[in-house]
Formats: C-alpha cells, structure tokens, sequence
C-alpha cells in the first residue's frame, strides 16, 4: 500500500490548479484589423484555451507536488536480535597512573630498554590501549567514560558515536584532574548518567592503581550501594603490581610502591554484585578487558527501521521530460496571431 511521508505536500494540487484556471480565463492579447472575415473562419473563441506550455507547466507542477509528498510502498519491518549494554568506563588519571609494571618474567635491563625505545606502555596508555580495542569490539552498546583524580569529571555520556569516544579517550593526560586518587566520585557520576538507562544491563567498570585519598563527605562503600540501589553491575579493575617504576624529572627510572587497594575494590564489587579484577601489567589488563567483554553481554531485540520503494524521484524525473516536451512543442510549432 503506498503512503505519503510528506501528505501535507498535497495540498500544492488546489493551488496548482487554481494556477491553471487563472492562465485558461486570462485575457488574450488582440490585434486591429480592417476586416474580422478571416478571423470569423476559426469559430467561436473558447473561453478556456491553455497552449502546450502552459499544459506542460501544469502537469509539471501536479507532478512536483505529488513528489514532494513523497509517495513509498514499505518494504515491511523486522526486528533484529543485537548484543547491548550500557556501560561507563571510569579510569583513574592520578599521577601514579605514570607508573611503569614490569612483567614477572622480563629482566629489569630488558625491561628498562623497552622502556627507553618506546616499546613499553605505563599504566594510563596500556588501559587506554585496551579500553580502545573493548570499545571497537561493542558497536552495538553505548558507552560512556569518567575521568577521575581528586574529582571525577564526565567526558562523554554513555553514547552509540565510538568516534567522539575514541578521540577523547586518546587524550586523557594524567594530571589534569589532579593527582589524588578518589573512588567515591567517579561511581557517583557513574549512577547518575545510568540510573535512567533503558538498557536492560547497566554496567559501570572503575579502574584505578591506588588507594582512596582524596576527602569525600561520603565513603565508597555508600557510593557502592547506590549501585545496588539504582541496578548498576560494578566492575572493579586493580591496576599495578609490585614491580613498579617510574621515571623522574632527570630521566631516570625509579623503583616505587604504587599498588590498588585490593581489599577495597573487592569489597565495592560485592556490594553491587560485580567482579574485582586484577591487572599487574599490560598482558594483565589485556587478559582483564577480554573477560569483561566476554562476560558483559546481554540479548535484547533491536527494530530496524522500515524500508520503502520511493517514488518521488521517478515522479520529478517525469515532470522534467513533461516541462521540457511542452517546451519544445512550444517552440516549433508554427507561428500564428495570438
């Protein structure tokens, strides 16, 4: 069955033909003559009397009209079955996050090497390495990303536009919230953006490498229960081990103690039902992403938008070949008194 997208359009056709009227009932020009005998052979004048341009000028714009209402037939609908989870990705941007993990079966010269060419990610770009192949790996899902030091700051909403996601992730800078780590912040904003979500799984994924510093009038553990309270999975993701180094001011390479508080997190996530994981390094918080992803999927049925057979552009295309045929009509026809 056709339908029009546009029917309003329609309402063109009364005035196209109100158009025509005003052309047929116009007066036509004259000319003066000493004898009417000729002119007394054609007949009697008619009262209505449109030339093929006009004609061809009438059925163009009856043909326009009808185009711009844009006339389809739906192809029908069908929903389809997709994976889809909201999900806010939290990730710690303190300074500590500058801190370099060695691997337990890489000597340190190796490791320093590695370091010193470029080969080796510190903790922020080995997360936002990982978060950026997770985020790849869920075109279907919305996502969302919290940067948090003394302050949690909302990046992006949860959002299906992975390359607004993308391209602000890549610039996340440690120290541009500050350098104290606070956990209570990032899972308050983390609630709120998911609190309303349609989605049937709300998921909300903290990663950090320290401890709580950073004062708060509430703890993480009530930031935690607002999770629970508001259906939202929290994730907890400890990263760093205890081979940790980090480059100071004068290029060199300093061990340092820099480890998550493992306890806490663990605790976090059982209160909301979640998962505690642990990434010592990078092949850590690789093996970490992938189980997330496997474990964060959740079926839901998707519509897809209906598809039509559009007819408004065979419709123009036939008031064009109408207009230019009144028009060569017009033109060679043979030339006479008005």
């Amino acid at each position: 069955m056709i339908s029009f997208a546009h029917p309003w359009f329609l309402l063109l056709i009364p005035a196209v033909m109100f158009g025509a009227w005003l052309m047929a009932r116009r007066k036509r020009p004259t000319v003066k003559t000493a004898c009417v005998i000729p002119f007394c052979r054609i007949g009697k004048k008619r009262k209505w009397h449109l030339t093929a341009a006009e004609t061809a000028l009438v059925i163009c714009g009856l043909l326009l009209a009808v185009a711009i209402a844009r006339p389809r037939k739906p192809e029908g609908s069908r929903t389809i079955r997709a994976q889809g989870v909201d999900i806010i990705l939290a990730l710690d941007m303190s300074g500590s996050m500058e801190c370099f993990d060695k691997p337990q079966d890489m000597s340190e010269n190796e490791f320093v090497r590695k370091i010193s060419e470029n080969r080796e990610l510190n903790r922020i770009e080995s997360a936002k390495e990982e978060i950026r192949k997770f985020i790849q790996s869920r075109p279907n899902d919305r996502i969302g990303l919290i940067g948090f030091a003394d302050l949690a700051y909302s990046f992006v909403p949860p959002t299906l536009d992975h390359a607004l996601l993308l391209n602000r992730l890549k610039s996340l800078k440690t120290g541009e919230l500050g350098n104290a780590t606070g956990i209570t912040s990032p899972i308050g904003t983390g609630v709120r953006h998911l609190q309303n979500s349609p989605s049937p799984r709300r998921v909300l994924v903290l990663f950090t490498d320290g401890a709580n510093t950073a004062e708060n009038r509430i703890s993480p553990q009530d930031a935690a229960k607002l999770t629970k309270e508001f259906n939202v999975i929290l994730h907890t993701v400890g990263i760093g081990g205890n081979n940790s180094y980090i480059i100071d001011n004068f290029g060199r390479l300093n061990r340092v103690q820099s480890q998550p508080d493992t306890a806490l997190l663990q605790e976090l996530a059982k209160i909301s039902g979640g998962n505690c994981y642990t990434a010592n390094d990078a092949d850590g918080m690789k093996e970490v992403m992938q189980q997330i992803n496997r474990l964060e999927r959740t079926s839901h049925h998707a519509p897809q938008p209906a598809a039509y057979t559009e007819y408004a552009p065979m419709l123009a295309l036939a008031a064009t070949a109408v207009l230019l045929l009144g028009i060569i009509i017009s033109s060679s026809g043979k030339l006479r008194l008005p």
